[in-house]
């Protein structure tokens, strides 16, 4: 049986890739064969997440094996199979390239094509370039169109005077001064 998974992105437009695998292959090849697809580097960790239509997330494959004490059942992509816990088209799913800031691919399962075998996962269908494969923390955060931005005003300093800081204000830095100390104020 073959599995034919579209992936696209909601970073660049008119991006699209479409994957054809065997079902028999495991988790790591099809993450293989993404990464070669988007020309991603293999250095980094990645995340499946089997998903519902809603893209709420279900089923976690990881990379390597977490050391978790959850009840819950733990995959990692080396040892699972695709066709254990892939069986429907339309199967949604997530593929996390940059965890850290949790960029993602969204990806369906177009096709099953039963019957068919594949030696070797293929990209067969490449439209437009995809997303920089890592960002740094900062450009992910995008503050200016959050109710906490800051901006130079948020403080008053465009309105700040050094002349009105009250020395008072600063009790015992003159004790500081006396035992040898230096007051860290004075600049």
């Amino acid at each position: 049986m073959i599995f034919k998974f579209l992936l696209l992105s909601d970073e660049t437009d008119h991006f699209r890739r479409e994957i054809t695998i065997d079902s028999t292959a495991t988790f790591l090849d099809l993450n293989d064969a993404i990464l070669d697809a988007v020309g991603y580097t293999k250095d980094q960790m990645t995340s499946f997440f089997i998903c519902e239509d809603d893209w709420s997330k279900l089923t976690e494959i990881t990379l390597i094996e977490m050391d978790t004490s959850s009840e819950e059942d733990n995959y990692v992509m080396k040892d699972t199979v695709l066709g254990d816990l892939l069986e429907d088209e339309k199967q949604k799913l997530l593929f996390i390239f940059d965890c850290l800031t949790e960029r993602a691919f969204f990806m369906e399962l177009r096709e099953i094509i039963p019957n068919k075998k594949l030696s070797k996962a293929l990209c067969s269908t490449s439209i437009g370039n995809p997303p920089e494969q890592l960002t740094s923390f900062e450009d992910s955060l995008d503050l200016s169109s959050s109710a906490t931005a800051f901006d130079e005003d948020l403080y008053g300093d465009e309105l700040y005077d050094m002349d009105e800081l009250d020395p008072d204000g600063f009790d015992g830095l003159d004790a500081l001064e006396n035992i040898g100390g230096s007051n860290p104020y004075d600049d």
